[in-house]
């Protein structure tokens, strides 16, 4: 695994060393940012699920203010944070969270955190991910700015509803096995 473009491109990341965790390909992680491309810069980024890290420090390297990055693994986290060492990503533009999406998800609306720019959301195949849509689609928390944008990578298989809540979808891209689901605020 390597960063495709920025400041911080050709590095190479370590992998995760299980074959449990499924990382973002250098293919599908092109195809995303080139149609976020627009919306990367000064944006405060979310990577749930982050595994290795790749995506969050993709958008670092492409401009992206800071990321937030939370896995439920230990593991994962020390990985990430190694990962952002190689870069040598400045670490006040980052923070590395153990915790389960739904859970952390539910602490930021408690504490009416600021809602994030871009939420990338890639969860096990095998999950049940509705329950974390479902609040990034409920306006009472504010988890994603009105202009924001939520992607969920999913299996191509894997139907996703079109509307959650305040969230609607309106892309998908489909590359091999799988899936980006592009969705935004209902206007």
């Amino acid at each position: 695994m390597r960063i495709i473009a920025g400041k911080y491109r050709g590095r190479n990341l370590k992998s995760p060393p299980s074959l449990e965790v499924r990382p973002t390909s250098d293919r599908l992680r092109e195809t995303l940012f080139n149609v976020i491309a627009p919306r990367i810069e000064g944006a405060r980024f979310l990577d749930l699920c982050a595994g290795s890290g790749a995506v969050g420090i993709e958008a670092l390297s492409r401009g992206a203010s800071d990321v937030t990055f939370v896995d439920k693994s230990r593991k994962m986290c020390a990985l990430v944070e190694a990962n952002l060492d190689l870069c040598r990503v400045p670490e006040e533009q980052t923070k590395v969270i153990q915790d389960e999406a739904e859970a952390y998800l539910s602490r930021s609306r408690k504490r009416n955190a600021a809602g994030w720019d871009i939420v990338f959301f890639d969860p096990p195949y095998a999950s049940n991910y509705l329950q974390v849509l479902e609040q990034l689609g409920d306006t009472t928390g504010k988890l994603l700015v009105q202009e924001g944008l939520l992607i969920v990578e999913h299996h191509h298989k894997n139907g996703l509803p079109d509307e959650l809540g305040s969230i609607i979808r309106s892309r998908t891209l489909k590359q091999g096995d799988s899936a980006l689901s592009f969705f935004s605020m209902k206007r």
